[in-house]
């Protein structure tokens, strides 16, 4: 929710081209992540999301998902990692 005590302000983090890249690889892995757990409690390829029948038209590979969910998984890749730098962590890949 806007303005929740829990937010962390990210409005001063600037990502650097190394972190921005990361992000369509984040975006892959969270969609697979929530795909492979509906998938474990039953949930299938439908046309239509219908919690009743466990149905979602997005239990597909993120390379078929159209590009608003792809967004929308961008966003919160983007935003977790500007949260991670805001706390003051530091994220380095090994070379």
């Amino acid at each position: 929710m806007a303005g929740d005590a829990d937010t962390i302000d990210t409005s001063a983090v600037v990502l650097t081209d190394d972190i921005l890249r990361l992000t369509e690889r984040l975006a892959r892995h969270a969609h697979g992540v929530w795909a492979d757990e509906r998938l474990r409690l039953g949930w299938r390829l439908g046309p239509t999301r219908d919690d009743a029948k466990k149905e979602h038209p997005c239990l597909v590979p993120y390379d078929a998902l159209p590009d608003s969910e792809k967004q929308f998984d961008r966003n919160a890749a983007l935003e977790t990692l500007r949260a991670i730098l805001a706390l003051g962590y530091r994220i380095d890949k090994e070379r």
